[in-house]
């Protein structure tokens, strides 16, 4: 391990704590802005959730963001590239340093109205998949600022954001899970031995000559069974089917997150 990973390592732990314990988002969130700014350190951070009317926006400062900052924001953010990487980018952890100069940050049209009102010239940024809303999935952006005053960031502050971004989506899709899928009876006889035969890795060809039906009816089975089970293809069904099976694991009081 390299010294900058160790050094992550080390500051993620208090955060790693807080959600083992994690059962509820709208706990978890306030308790977890101060713990992230300990762990990257800076002078601000933005927890953004992504479409989820029921957890907006929230910062550290509390009042770090106006209501006209946030409008100039969503005005002009499809021009910055380092936004555009944390919103329908890949989302890993990145420097604003790594995309632009200075001067081509201090150029963009909306920073005067954006980032120099919060003091934001160094920035790291991240986004992961945090769960479901409405059975939508929901993606959740931080960005961690700090002031002309402050170093950039170093290679330990994106080892650190590299952990964190791993151990926050897998306890956000905890807190968020997708809606349940249909009860079982929804599912027909003949669906199910469908769906049981194609978890097995029969084609369409084998489960025809298995039921005795043609595979133009396996075809609509199937195609009944995707919608009941919330899937898109035979693959996704055949794994949602397994899992059915089997039922939920079991999860101790203390299991980690």
């Amino acid at each position: 391990m390299s010294a900058a990973a160790e050094v992550g390592l080390r500051r993620i732990l208090s955060v790693v704590d807080l959600l083992i314990d994690a059962v509820d988002e709208d706990t978890l969130v306030p308790a977890l802005l101060p713990l992230l700014l300990g762990a990257l350190p800076g002078d601000s951070v933005i927890w953004s959730p992504r479409p989820d009317p029921a957890h907006p926006l929230r910062t550290l400062p509390d009042d770090l963001l106006s209501r006209d900052v946030l409008d100039a924001f969503d005005r002009g953010w499809r021009c910055d590239s380092f936004v555009r990487h944390t919103r329908i980018g890949s989302g890993t952890p990145l420097l604003r340093s790594a995309l632009q100069t200075t001067g081509e940050f201090h150029a963009l049209p909306f920073y005067a109205d954006v980032y120099r009102s919060f003091g934001a010239e160094r920035q790291l940024a991240m986004s992961f998949p945090a769960g479901y809303v409405a059975g939508v999935p929901r993606r959740v952006s931080v960005v961690v600022s700090r002031d002309r005053h402050g170093s950039e960031f170093s290679d330990a502050d994106l080892a650190a954001a590299g952990l964190l971004r791993t151990r926050l989506s897998r306890v956000l899709g905890r807190l968020a899970p997708p809606a349940p899928a249909p009860a079982r009876e929804l599912v027909t006889d003949r669906e199910s031995a469908v769906l049981g035969l194609l978890a097995d890795g029969l084609t369409n060809q084998q489960i025809a000559h298995r039921l005795a039906i043609s595979p133009r009816t396996v075809d609509k089975h199937l195609e009944h069974a995707y919608a009941k089970l919330r899937v898109a293809g035979r693959v996704a069904a055949a794994n949602a089917w397994l899992r059915r099976e089997a039922g939920p694991p079991e999860r101790g009081p203390h299991a980690p997150a």
